[in-house]
């Protein structure tokens, strides 16, 4: 036996007790998912093999497992959870802080099954081409519309600005199919406006429309944009937000609600996280507008300010997201998004499936539109029963 010989049997020696106290490791960390799940995993090998040796076409181990995460994912039943490629993760992070290319749509939430128009966003290429709220997105470029949830629409619509897509929408007020041509633009969307009510000087109008990452600081520069400490009164307009950050939900309830309690995050072993208001409390008589479009973080808000009895809920009963998502970064920029807790009001109420009745309920009237950052006096009619509200409060 020469020396170079000695040499390779005694590194092989050595590697073999590394790999043998590897895999005693893995088999004290993982063995008993494996023990437990053995006829599973190896079901999965097994129909990975086959795919591998009969499949008629040639598929990539990359297809293979981005398919095996997203079916995961989607087995678990929930609406709320996800597997995102890196396309979709990069719009997801664009969404959060509220920047991204696409066309301007905000869908409704009242319908799972339909891509209904909530509403276009103002100045963007689905205002300006006449998009409506109402209308039902059939189809997307060549996709179609009828087949897919709302997570992979938005995904189409978005893209790069300069290129262009194309939507047919129906329209009950015509009974017809429209097509309209769009070209993506870089959207920059606004959460928070503020106004002077129209007619009513001393009431100021405070309308959210999502929670964005910036929503609070926005909101913080708007009040201060107005001199807030002029008004008497204020109307909060939560209608149709669905929500967002958690964080921000909490910045923003903690300029309507003294400090305290704004919400409880809990997991799924029990164990509750309080998140409490930041001490930005106006201490001003107002009222918050909700509808059944009001959702997650808008309840947050609204389930904070109703239980510490700081201002008075109109309107109609919000939608009922009262669960938590986390957003997991994979590997190559992929990322998977799951339900890990569920939040309770300061009463500890969970709303979930449930929302929140209003203080006092008002619906809006067949086919009237709601009056978004009004700027006239033709008021819907939530908000003409909101400002009364007010005006009550304010003597």
């Amino acid at each position: 036996m020469d020396l170079q010989e000695s040499r390779w049997k005694e590194y092989l020696k050595n590697l073999g007790w590394v790999l043998a106290i590897g895999s005693l490791i893995f088999t004290v960390v993982v063995g008993g998912f494996i023990v437990t799940n053995l006829d599973h995993l190896g079901r999965l090998a097994r129909v990975v093999k086959l795919v591998e040796s009969d499949y008629l076409e040639e598929v990539s181990v990359d297809t293979l497992i981005e398919g095996a995460t997203k079916g995961i994912v989607d087995s678990l039943g929930d609406p709320y959870s996800s597997y995102m490629n890196a396309q979709e993760n990069e719009e997801l992070m664009q969404q959060i802080e509220g920047k991204f290319g696409g066309v301007g749509i905000i869908l409704s939430l009242k319908d799972p099954q339909k891509l209904v128009v909530l509403r276009p966003i103002k100045n963007t290429p689905a205002a300006k081409a006449g998009l409506l709220p109402g209308d039902v997105i059939i189809k997307i470029d060549d996709v179609d519309a009828t087949t897919i949830d709302q997570e992979k629409a938005v995904s189409l619509m978005r893209g790069n600005p300069g290129t262009n897509v194309t939507l047919v929408v129906y329209r009950e007020s015509i009974k017809q199919n429209v097509t309209v041509p769009l070209t993506r633009e870089n959207i920059a969307v606004p959460t928070v406006e503020g106004l002077a009510l129209p007619g009513n000087s001393d009431i100021a109008y405070i309308g959210i429309s999502q929670f964005s990452s910036h929503t609070a600081l926005e909101l913080n520069e708007v009040l201060r944009n107005m001199d807030i400490s002029k008004y008497k009164g204020m109307i909060l307009d939560l209608r149709y937000n669905h929500g967002g950050e958690l964080e921000s939900a909490v910045g923003v309830a903690s300029y309507f609600v003294q400090p305290g309690p704004i919400v409880y995050i809990v997991d799924k072993g029990g164990n509750a996280v309080t998140k409490a208001s930041e001490g930005n409390y106006l201490g001003i008589p107002f009222v918050v507008l909700v509808n059944e479009e009001s959702a997650s973080a808008a309840e947050i808000v609204s389930g904070a300010i109703k239980d510490r009895g700081t201002g008075t809920l109109v309107g109609t009963k919000t939608f009922g997201k009262g669960i938590v998502q986390t957003i997991y970064q994979l590997d190559r920029g992929t990322s998977v998004k799951l339900t890990t807790a569920k939040y309770l009001t300061p009463n500890k109420i969970d709303i979930h499936k449930k929302g929140i009745e209003p203080d006092v309920e008002v619906k809006l009237k067949d086919g009237e539109e709601a009056t978004l950052s009004p700027t006239t006096k033709a008021f819907d009619t939530q908000l003409t029963e909101a400002l009364k509200v007010l005006r009550q409060q304010m003597k």
